[in-house]
């Protein structure tokens, strides 16, 4: 493993699992938030760009210019997309009856708080691959 980061041949591996991860959770995102009704109009957000991270990804993994502007650019969006999640999450935990103070039922039946930082898993794993040097 650690010679594969310092060959460079990680830095196309974690470019092609940011495209999986992408389209996995995309495809997740939107079996939740449809069940949900996609009930806030912020809920498409997480479905859409999941193809743009899938995207940037196979970019990144075939072309070392786009690893490096393309796949970070959509990265560093896909994270802050996961952040303002984990915190629209967590305000439809406290808006259930009981709010916080009933953290442990609501948070078994309202959004899953911690779904979202998944997709900030994805995003930062698109960041690390644009940081690592590449396979000469």
């Amino acid at each position: 493993m650690v010679r594969n980061v310092e060959t460079g041949r990680f830095e196309r591996s974690l470019a092609a699992l940011t495209a999986v991860g992408s389209v996995v959770t995309a495809v997740e995102i939107y079996f939740e938030h449809d069940s949900a009704s996609f009930g806030n109009s912020m809920m498409w957000w997480p479905v859409v760009l999941g193809p743009v991270g899938a995207a940037a990804g196979v970019a990144g993994f075939l072309d070392q210019r786009m690893a490096k502007t393309a796949l970070p650019l959509a990265s560093v969006v896909i994270v802050a997309n996961g952040v303002q999640g984990t915190y629209l999450h967590g305000r439809g935990i406290g808006r259930k009856p009981g709010g916080w103070s009933n953290f442990r039922y609501n948070m078994e039946m309202g959004p899953p708080l911690m779904a979202p930082l998944l997709v900030t898993m994805v995003g930062g794993m698109g960041l690390l691959a644009a940081l690592l040097r590449r396979e000469q």
